[in-house]
């Protein structure tokens, strides 16, 4: 008998357990270890690739992608960036409502071969028409990666352990977007090589790497629990088992219904809506940090190095963050007291002259807004009950919430005035109205949750067949109990 084997023991008072086995708390410990070790790198790197694919026109603007394609618009460049989003959003939840027919190992690396081809092509496009049209190839193909990821994580970790690790390889985009400056200066270099102008090599290249990543997920990714080839047979059981528990056992069928029921929640809607007031200063920040800087009189070289460090900040946050909130199974009170930090630092921008200050204020932005983003989806994640409404939940909240992508562009923009005081005050506004929406879904949910206690008995005293005759009600069955 393996020493994973003998991790099992007896547990003859677990009431769902019709088989009953359970882990020990040490070998539970291991199981996820291992889990991740075969997990997250893999997805982490697609999703960073994913991040630089989509940001590399702002290098390829400084290296004369405009003046090239005859950008001569006020507006061209931000109508760039925001046609990404719409198509983006649209592909999502077809996306997801495919993953969960299909295997995740050959669904999503597919997409990272289509996005692959369509950069590889941005840096061969010889007019602006081509440019937008390509920037909505690159919405549609990479449209189906952030939720498929959280999706896929759903279906290998509990309710209290995908938050973390979202929050690990959105951290590890966020820590890799910040070279992504250097990456592109070093890539410039190849101007003129293949009679090709620098820009059109930052897509290239960019697009080759992502190309031979594709392949590698194809070979590393891994299924789901059941068909994973690093389980043991004892260990994929003790992995489904541990979920079926934390998911109450509700319905993973394929069925409209749960589709319908999905678009009708308005609890995920709200979470669209809070997500919204979040995405637009996270890609107002990270698309105009480094101007930001220069307004204080940095440039060049030393304004992509002085962005470094509130972004290496915001990852810290970003993993403490998601950290904290599994181990307290709390999200709501994270997310406002994010909310609030970030709110103080645009205020001081908006309004503060001393440059030491103001570049204090970009780490209090990035430390603030930044890590809500891993937090909001997995707390939506979590309210949902049942695996097809849950992923066309997740698709929803993400691809909604990323239209704060599209119009992010117009708010802080570099003709403004040196402070860009109005551009500040209005992601100050929005974070708030994220702030006050994200209280009431706290206070809502602590209310249901009571609720529920009063009128139902406690969620462990529930038979298995007493839940597997409710498993239909996704989260409204009366064993479902929300996390806050």
């Amino acid at each position: 008998m393996s020493w994973r084997e003998n991790a099992f023991t007896t547990d003859t008072s677990t009431k769902d357990d019709t088989d009953g086995q359970s882990l020990s708390k040490r070998a539970t410990k291991n199981l996820v270890d291992k889990i991740d070790r075969n997990l997250l790198p893999i997805i982490s790197v697609l999703y960073l690739v994913s991040c630089l694919d989509r940001s590399n026109l702002g290098n390829a603007k400084q290296a004369g992608l405009a003046e090239d394609l005859h950008m001569t618009g006020k507006d061209d460049y931000n109508i760039a960036i925001s046609v990404f989003f719409p198509f983006y959003l649209a592909v999502q939840v077809p996306s997801n409502l495919i993953l969960t027919r299909l295997r995740p190992s050959l669904w999503i690396p597919t997409f990272m071969l289509a996005w692959a081809i369509v950069t590889i092509s941005l840096g061969l496009v010889k007019n602006y028409t081509g440019l937008l049209v390509l920037r909505c190839a690159l919405g549609i193909a990479e449209g189906g990666i952030f939720p498929g990821i959280v999706y896929y994580l759903t279906k290998w970790y509990k309710r209290h352990e995908y938050g973390f690790r979202i929050a690990i390889f959105f951290s590890a985009a966020e820590a890799g977007g910040t070279f992504n400056g250097f990456l592109g200066d070093a890539i410039m270099d190849m101007h003129g090589v293949g009679g090709l102008n620098g820009w059109s090599w930052i897509f290239i290249a960019e697009g080759l790497v992502s190309l031979c990543i594709a392949g590698v997920a194809y070979w590393r990714m891994h299924d789901y629990p059941d068909r994973a080839k690093f389980l043991s047979p004892s260990e994929k059981q003790a992995v489904v088992r541990r979920l079926d528990e934390d998911a109450y056992r509700l319905s993973d069928r394929f069925e409209l219904k749960y589709v319908r029921n999905a678009l009708l929640d308005w609890k995920i809607w709200m979470h669209m809506i809070i997500t919204v007031g979040i995405c637009v200063p996270v890609y107002s920040i990270g698309e105009f940090l480094p101007t930001i800087i220069q307004d204080l009189g940095y440039t060049d070289d030393h304004a992509l190095l002085m962005a470094m460090p509130p972004h290496g900040a915001a990852c810290l946050f970003i993993l403490c963050g998601g950290y904290l909130a599994d181990k307290h199974r709390q999200r709501g009170i994270y997310i406002i007291g994010f909310c609030l930090l970030a709110m103080v630092g645009f205020a001081i921008l908006g309004v503060v002259e001393n440059a030491a200050i103001k570049y204090s204020a970009c780490f209090l932005v990035a430390m603030g807004i930044y890590p809500i983003v891993p937090q909001d989806v997995a707390w939506n994640a979590n309210n949902i009950g049942g695996s097809t409404k849950r992923a066309v939940g997740i698709a929803m909240h993400i691809g909604f919430g990323n239209l704060g992508g599209a119009v992010a562009g117009f708010i802080i923009r570099e003709d403004d005035a040196g402070r860009f005081v109005s551009g500040h005050g209005i992601l100050l506004l929005i974070t708030a109205s994220s702030c006050l929406l994200t209280a009431f879904m706290t206070w809502y949910l602590r209310k249901e949750n009571g609720r529920r206690d009063r009128e139902y008995k406690c969620p462990d005293s529930y038979t298995r067949e007493e839940k597997m005759r409710e498993a239909e009600k996704g989260d409204r069955a009366p064993f479902f109990r929300y996390t806050i």
